[in-house]
């Protein structure tokens, strides 16, 4: 939905979700706006100025006069920044996910060639033993796209913490109910693998759409815990969050057929590659999960390369 001034007169254009067209094009009655959001996307509060010389009135405007975005219909581009109520009005920070590179550490550094900075899924057993393991180019850096976690009993996951990340409010304090997360949204391009928890069982998607992105909404163990405190002073040697803590989100990724068995997805939207010292050749396609918490809309991406040596 966008909203725009148009000399005075007051226009909301709003569209449908993907969901919504496909129920109203049904014609069966069971089309019914239940939902809706609000954003922010366009708006950089940092432009509000209370130094500004003339005066008060001139504090908001440039965030006053910042041209709205018109609704459009691309569900992966649009309300990056959803809008939220809250009953408590007196906090002074908001939760937020981070990716956890602490433990697991599967996360590969941006110095390494093959890895590049990403989580790297080895589609098939020949790059399995090409690149993982001790000694190889990603040592054990790596997730076992074809086997899966629970593979040789080495649970290799992504896992996401969320709380206050703040060292002003102490980790022994309880984070509020109305900002913890209990329930996540997991985006993936289905064309390249699917959600597995890390007892290798896999997760039926809730929704693909028409761009093939597959949402899981995941909201039960193993998948979904409390942070605990493991520490006396109430933080935790394995979170990243510095405050008070609410869940945490560890799952896993399990390649498609299609890049197990072919190189018809790396031709098409890949890049090619080859080692400088052994000359083996390989294909590599970059895209990102995206994880959302369903109570406070936070939302942030993880990098993810599947890679088949060629």
């Amino acid at each position: 939905m966008a909203f725009l001034d148009n000399s005075g007169d007051i226009i909301l254009d709003a569209v449908l979700t993907d969901a919504g067209r496909r129920r109203l094009a049904q014609g069966n009655g069971s089309f019914r706006v239940a939902k809706y959001a609000f954003g922010d996307d366009e708006i950089d509060y940092g432009s509000y100025d209370p130094n500004n010389a003339s005066g008060s009135a001139y504090y908001d405007l440039e965030i006053l006069q910042t041209p709205i975005l018109e609704a459009f219909t691309n569900n992966i581009a649009s309300l990056k920044s959803k809008l939220i109520t809250l009953t408590n009005n007196n906090l002074l920070y908001l939760p937020v996910i981070k990716m956890n590179n602490k433990v697991p550490d599967f996360y590969t550094s941006g110095t390494n060639s093959i890895g590049s900075g990403s989580y790297a899924v080895l589609v098939d057993q020949d790059t399995v033993t090409e690149f993982g393991g001790t000694g190889k180019d990603l040592g054990d850096k790596y997730i076992d796209g074809l086997n899966g976690p629970a593979f040789d009993g080495v649970q290799q996951a992504i896992r996401f913490d969320q709380g206050l990340d703040t060292t002003e409010i102490s980790a022994v304090f309880n984070l509020d109910a109305e900002l913890t997360e209990n329930q996540y949204i997991v985006q993936l391009d289905n064309r390249f693998g699917t959600i597995v928890d890390t007892d290798n069982k896999t997760i039926n998607p809730s929704y693909i759409d028409d761009d093939n992105i597959a949402s899981y909404y995941i909201s039960t163990s193993p998948l979904v815990t409390p942070l605990q405190a493991n520490k006396s002073d109430g933080s935790s040697t394995d979170s990243v969050i510095a405050g008070p803590r609410g869940t945490k989100l560890e799952f896993s990724l399990l390649s498609s057929i299609t890049l197990r068995t072919s190189t018809f997805l790396f031709d098409q939207v890949g890049t090619s590659a080859t080692k400088a010292v052994s000359g083996v050749s390989y294909q590599y396609i970059d895209t990102t999960v995206k994880i959302q918490g369903a109570t406070t809309g936070y939302q942030v991406d993880a990098p993810v390369r599947f890679i088949k040596k060629v």
